[in-house]
């Protein structure tokens, strides 16, 4: 990727009005969108992968072309990452030139993210680490309920609990997560600039990318797995 990434621009000067209101309607609402049966299947498929392997879980949500899961598999070697993304496009992209074989504790999924995070939840499943990097931040005010926080999913990707990982090139999109999680929990986690050299070993091409292009970027971490968690209810069953 060239260093040609233009910051995120939008009127939206602070937290927006409406996600508190988003955020309770989630909580307090079941959602009935039925689950797709491809997203069933590559469920499945990711299942067995991670009951094959028999350690603990890493998920790596909106994962690309994969290039953070395989990093994630190297930090953690004796964890199962799975790398979940609806595009086939980025999934197929092949770097084993320039970065090696695929780890052998990692596995791609296409899938839609957001099925993928009710059938994990349905499935009991809890992930030690959990990890969200530049999701697209919908800068536009009216693309709210498209953020991760404002969606109605999002109580269920807190209630899957571990360490929670977001980054973004956008402060807001990151301190509205953060918000967003204090009104779910009560416990609302810190902000922090991502402190980065062109040393650094980059977690994704895109953060690589942002850094090149002077992009300040901006991480939130959180620890779920102490906090009981949120009261919800899922539609379907697997």
């Amino acid at each position: 990727m060239f260093a040609n990434s233009t910051p995120v621009h939008s009127t939206q000067a602070d937290l927006h009005p409406d996600l508190c209101h988003h955020v309770r309607r989630a909580l307090a609402n079941e959602w009935q969108r039925p689950i797709a049966e491809h997203t069933r299947a590559a469920f499945e498929g990711a299942r067995r992968f991670y009951q094959a392997h028999g350690g603990p879980l890493i998920l790596d949500a909106g994962c690309g072309t994969g290039h953070s899961t395989r990093q994630l598999a190297r930090y953690y070697p004796s964890a199962c990452v799975l790398g979940i993304d609806r595009s086939a496009d980025r999934l197929s992209r092949d770097y084993s030139r320039e970065l090696g074989a695929f780890p052998a504790n990692a596995m791609l999924v296409r899938a839609d993210l957001v099925d993928f995070w009710r059938l994990a939840h349905l499935a009991g499943w809890r992930p030690i680490r959990h990890c969200i990097f530049y999701p697209n931040p919908y800068p536009k005010g009216s693309q709210l309920k498209k953020r991760w926080h404002a969606h109605p999913v999002f109580p269920v990707v807190l209630a899957l609990g571990g360490v929670l990982e977001l980054r973004s090139n956008w402060q807001i999109y990151v301190e509205e997560f953060a918000c967003a999680v204090g009104l779910v929990t009560g416990q609302k986690p810190g902000v922090e600039r991502l402190l980065l050299t062109p040393e650094s070993d980059f977690i994704s091409a895109f953060e690589h990318k942002y850094f090149d292009s002077g992009h300040t970027l901006w991480q939130l971490q959180c620890s779920m797995t102490a906090l009981p968690p949120p009261a919800l209810r899922c539609p379907d069953s697997i």
